[in-house]
């Protein structure tokens, strides 16, 4: 960027030697003839080139360098190809040489031929690609997400409250980068995306880009292929807040990781902000370069992790509400969060079908439609399903209904049939102890734990009472 103009000597600031060696391969030429067009013969052209980001307490160093060629006038036949020509009066006859004055110059100039005005003129590296107001370079956000409707629980709290805090202030944080992290469909697009919307709902004068680091490096390779990577480069560089999702993509990318690098370095020391997300920690990040790793470890790194129970709760109530669904008896809502447990992305998947199904149908929600809805969209359902078939199995077996399992009663026969559906729920499901014992009448966790262990040991010490557990492994190992 053009940082300073005194004395004839224009000074433009690059962030790295990379930037310095582009310029001067593709633009000098260009630069040479503006410098020209506004200073005359005796214009000069110095780069600053920003070798070592600094300290808080110092400024970056630089290193002023001349172009790298013996700065030269340009012809007289070529203007610049950004001036704005208007004819000067006075001209000689049409099929004579036409000449024009340069815009901000008393010079003229002649026009040049037919032929080499048809060639196309180079971009001019300070042309913004957007708009002044930012809307000509969509944003690639989606509007729905937003952190009204980004339910908060502990499994997010401190990425939500980075998140806000980056949104409100973007560049100026110590956030800088916001690398959020975590499995896959735990909510970390919502989460940067709705950073960009807040943002742009606040400053729409600010140029935010949301992309994918799968459609970035696309980006880079047609730039490559086209010879355009000079115009990719200056694209990004204008960017104020880049968000870049799934940065994992970049791994083993090397020319796509250098491009990006020399951008992060640029937006970062020019107060831009970079939020960033990966499925895993920068520690755990293979194939990417250790510089770029250890940049990433300049701002704050925040997991999301799995949603406890009350947070997907929370999740199907605000998602059911958006939706102008009533919301379920709690028996129902609370059956669907202990049964919906991997992701939130499953989970909106169901109340989708859900919602749908009820509409369509034009009846509540419940508990039987949950069930049809889950056999049909989950996968892994196998859990649910073999808890049901434990359940009844144990009960045929000792003789009681099924429902007793889940009742308050303590009758030993009861109690001896719920505690070992519960030992083999535990052995035999992934399902969490809380999750079991919600299954069971709404039970706590420490009361699985305890059946578990009453059987545990019941079955080292009663000869007949390990005959009946062995009877029933046999039916659950089929």
């Amino acid at each position: 960027m053009p940082i300073e103009l005194k004395d004839n000597v224009l000074t433009i600031q690059v962030p790295s030697n990379y930037f310095y060696d582009w310029l001067e391969e593709h633009y000098v030429d260009e630069l040479r003839r503006a410098l020209f067009q506004e200073l005359g013969a005796a214009g000069r052209l110095e780069y600053s080139v920003v070798v070592d980001q600094g300290t808080p307490l110092d400024q970056p160093k630089t290193l002023h360098l001349p172009p790298a060629r013996k700065q030269a006038a340009p012809e007289r036949d070529a203007p610049p190809p950004d001036a704005r020509p208007r004819p000067v009066p006075g001209n000689g006859p049409a099929s004579g040489p036409r000449y024009y004055q340069a815009a901000g110059s008393n010079r003229p100039v002649m026009a040049p031929a037919a032929a080499a005005t048809a060639e196309a003129a180079p971009r001019n590296p300070f042309q913004q690609a957007r708009a002044v107001d930012g809307n000509l370079v969509p944003s690639q956000l989606n509007g729905s997400y937003t952190f009204d409707n980004y339910i908060e629980g502990d499994c997010n709290r401190l990425a939500r409250s980075a998140g806000i805090a980056v949104a409100n202030k973007p560049g100026t944080t110590s956030f800088n980068p916001l690398m959020v992290y975590g499995g896959v469909g735990l909510g970390k697009t919502h989460l940067v995306q709705a950073i960009g919307n807040h943002i742009k709902a606040s400053g729409p004068e600010r140029f935010v880009l949301y992309v994918s680091a799968e459609k970035f490096t696309n980006q880079f390779i047609e730039s490559v292929k086209s010879h355009k990577v000079q115009d990719f480069a200056n694209f990004y560089l204008q960017v104020d807040v880049l968000i870049l999702d799934d940065v994992q993509f970049l791994a083993d990318k090397d020319k796509t990781q250098e491009m990006f690098f020399h951008i992060f370095n640029h937006l970062q020391q020019s107060a831009k902000q970079i939020v960033l997300t990966s499925d895993r920690p920068p520690k755990d990040l293979q194939g990417l370069e250790d510089r770029l790793l250890s940049r990433f470890k300049w701002g704050l790194t925040a997991d999301v992790q799995t949603p406890d129970f009350e947070t997907r709760v929370a999740i199907i109530r605000n998602k059911m509400e958006q939706d102008g669904i009533d919301i379920p008896a709690p028996h129902v809502v609370d059956y669907l969060a202990n049964s919906v447990h991997t992701n939130v992305r499953e989970l909106e998947g169901v109340i989708a079908s859900l919602v749908a199904q009820s509409s369509l149908s034009r009846r509540d929600i419940d508990l039987e439609m949950v069930k049809q809805a889950l056999r049909h969209i989950i996968e892994e359902v196998e859990a649910e399903v073999n808890l049901d078939f434990i359940q009844k199995t144990v009960a045929a077996y000792f003789n009681v209904s099924v429902d007793l399992l889940k009742d308050k009663t303590r009758k030993k026969e009861v109690v001896t049939a719920r505690q070992v559906a519960m030992y083999f729920a535990k052995h035999h499901t992934s399902h969490t102890l809380k999750t079991i014992g919600f299954h069971f009448g709404g039970r706590d966790h420490t009361t699985v734990m305890h059946s578990v262990q009453t059987v545990s040991d019941l079955v080292d010490l009663d000869k007949k009472f390990r005959s009946q557990v062995d009877d029933l492994r046999k039916k659950f190992a089929k």
